[in-house]
């Protein structure tokens, strides 16, 4: 390795920092703690309420509620991931997605304050939404494509971005709009749960937070609850962690420790999926019975030139049409190697027609499909096999 040494968090000094390496090796070694002869090289999940605490509590641990070790080495490691070589950088989880996004918005604005949303955006915003008026917060919507929330952006106090969208996968353009939004007086966070930092890294991008449901492609096998904010401003870290605290969102040690585990696969997942979801993205662009087919990483997609400015992966989602709600779900049906579920994100792929929970201006023969890590001929034989059956049982 010449002089590049590995440290114990992870990050590589010399020739250029953790900045100059690869995403794989990144992955692998983030968060690690310094190595110890004789312990593991990734401790198990640290189970505790309380700790042991004599004279004045001026420690990193206290209460379980506030901090745990298994947290700790996490969160470096998401930081990491994050921001690759940046300083300051503090990343909190919680225990879901849908956490992390509460702690963000609702430490941040206050009655009075106005917020701008995607109205295009995962379909749990609109709770928030009715939340969020509920405390005098005055909520603005408009759609993620051609960067709309600018226009009904005047005397905010946040934007919050979701790019690409889930799950109709339109892309804002995240250097543009938070220049805008700076200039304006606004914070910027953003969305990134489909993407993953290996995809897109926000605050590298300009934005205040980077949000994130770890349920998805971070943990990668369908069986956490996990969600983080990563941030560079110490004081609007301290008002998530602040929130956190309060609301007791916190994640379990195990479920802290499997999503490190996860961590070291990261790489080898992400890019198996990117790749099969580009070929599956193409064999459907070739099918007669399939409209409305969205995929960043096609070159004919709409959002294709601003995400491949700011992406370095595409994602895992394909999204497509079709002709109504019974071809969709005998399409469904008729998969064997692809579960009808929703999520996405993970080694399994999955897909469902999302018009069935009712919360996405979609017609009713979408369908979100998430590639999984299977053999891609495996995959797409079976996907255009399932097509053929579809139609033919509609005559």
């Amino acid at each position: 390795m010449g002089n590049r040494e590995i440290t114990g968090n992870g990050e590589i000094t010399g020739n250029g920092g953790s900045a100059g390496i690869g995403d794989g090796t990144r992955a692998v070694r983030a968060g690690l703690p310094e190595p110890v002869k004789y312990e593991p090289t990734l401790p198990g999940p640290v189970f505790a309420a309380h700790f042991h605490l004599p004279g004045d509590p001026t420690g990193p641990y206290t209460y379980g509620r506030d901090e745990n070790p298994t947290w700790t080495h996490l969160e470096s490691a998401i930081s990491t991931l994050e921001a690759p070589g940046a300083n300051g950088v503090e990343t909190l989880v919680f225990a879901s997605g849908m956490a992390a996004v509460s702690a963000v918005l609702l430490s941040q604005l206050k009655a009075g304050d106005a917020v701008v949303l995607p109205d295009d955006g995962y379909q749990a915003l609109p709770l928030l939404h009715e939340q969020m008026r509920a405390y005098g917060i005055e909520v603005r919507t408009a759609p993620t494509g051609g960067d709309a929330q600018l226009s009904v952006l005047a005397g905010a106090k946040l934007l919050w971005l979701e790019t690409p969208s889930n799950p109709g996968l339109d892309v804002c353009d995240v250097r543009r709009v938070v220049a805008a939004a700076h200039e304006a007086g606004a914070l910027v966070a953003v969305d990134n749960t489909l993407a993953t930092p290996l995809g897109q890294r926000p605050l590298q991008l300009g934005a205040d937070f980077s949000v994130a449901s770890d349920t998805k492609g971070m943990t990668g096998h369908g069986d956490i609850l996990l969600g983080h904010v990563s941030c560079r401003d110490p004081e609007r870290a301290a008002e998530v962690r602040r929130w956190r605290k309060i609301v007791g969102a916190i994640p379990g040690p195990m479920e802290a420790w499997l999503a490190h585990r996860s961590l070291a696969t990261l790489q080898l997942r992400i890019d198996r999926q990117c790749a099969t979801a580009l070929l599956l993205a193409e064999a459907l662009a070739a099918h007669g019975d399939v409209t409305g087919l969205r995929y960043p990483g096609l070159p004919g997609d709409p959002s294709h030139e601003v995400a491949a400015r700011q992406m370095r992966r595409f994602g895992s989602v394909v999204s497509f049409v079709l002709p109504d709600r019974v071809w969709a779900d005998r399409f469904l049906d008729a998969l064997r190697l692809v579960d009808d579920a929703t999520s996405f994100g993970g080694v399994r792929s999955t897909a469902e027609r999302r018009g069935r929970w009712g919360g996405d201006a979609v017609p009713e023969g979408f369908v979100r499909f998430s590639v999984g890590a299977e053999d891609p001929e495996d995959l797409i034989a079976d996907v255009l096999r399932s097509l053929d059956e579809a139609a033919k049982a509609a005559g």
